[in-house]
Parts: C-alpha cells; structure tokens; sequence
C-alpha cells in the first residue's frame, strides 16, 4: 500500500507517527525513496525504505473505536507469565515485532505488572521502555490524548489490578 504525506502509520518495533515527506535518497550507490515519518511521541524522525513497506509491517493507525477495544482488552487481557526468562523475553519479543497492537498491549501490561511485583532485568526493562513508546505512540493518534494522560490511564489500570 502506498501511504501519503499526512498519513498517520506505524512502525512495528518503533510505533506511530506522521508521514512529514517522501523523499528520494543515495544510499550505497542507489536512489531509494523514503517516507520520512515524525513521531510524536519521543519527538524522532524515522526514514521508513518505500521498496520494503509490506514486508516490515507498516500499517495505517488504528481508529478511535478500536483504540476504544485495545484500552477495554488492556484492562481484562490475562496474563500467563512464564518463569523461565529467556522463554518470556523471546514470547514478548514476538508480540512486539507482529506491530499487532492487542499483542504489545499485552507484553506492556505483563511487564508493567512483573516491574512493580517482582522488579525486571536489565533487557526486560529496555522491552518494557520499547513497549511502552510502541503503545502510547499510537494510543495517542488514535485516541486524540496526551501521553501524559494514555500512560496515567495505563498506570490507574495496572494499579487496580494489584489493588485486587
């Protein structure tokens, strides 16, 4: 699919953003077109290959509706956590490089939870950091929110849900 400047997309393992411009650059001796995408969240520039959109999984912004459905399944997703670390590291990583939303949403929270509970390794900490920009950079498109106020929303969850 070809996106267009204005467009909002996503960036599995990066998150949303803007297409600011398509621009044509040398790179090892050819010219390859770009989607030059800012990202509001954390205030970066990405340059996106055109020749390589399918295969990387970028994907138009989910709308308000079903931002609506990804924060209902955030709050009633189940989380089976495996105690082995590196099984839980590679699960998540997954989830995460699917770019599905429902999916990052769920290896937030898990590690969300597993941080206040039990404290996070020094990998699951930056995954949690990853996470966390991937899922509140398009929060923040779909939903029309601050990420101030998306995190606040997913931090009062994660607290009820230890307060049970």
């Amino acid at each position: 699919m070809r996106y267009n400047i204005g467009d909002a997309i996503v960036y599995p393992m990066h998150g949303a953003g803007v297409i600011e411009g398509i621009e044509e650059k040398e790179v090892l001796g050819s010219l390859r077109e770009y989607y030059i995408m800012r990202m509001p969240y954390g205030d970066m520039k990405v340059m996106i290959p055109l020749n390589n959109v399918d295969g990387i999984g970028i994907r138009g912004v989910i709308s308000t509706a079903e931002a609506d459905e990804v924060l209902e399944s955030f709050v009633s997703v189940d989380i089976a956590v495996n105690a082995n670390w590196n099984k839980r590291f590679r699960e998540n990583m997954v989830k995460i490089k699917s770019g599905d939303i429902y999916e990052v949403g769920a290896v937030l929270k898990s590690l969300m939870l597993r941080d206040r509970s039990k404290g996070l390794s020094t990998g699951e900490r930056k995954m949690l950091s990853n996470a966390r920009q991937i899922f509140i950079s398009e929060m923040v498109m779909a939903k029309g929110l601050t990420d101030t106020e998306i995190e606040q929303l997913l931090t009062d969850i994660v607290d009820r849900q230890l307060q049970a």
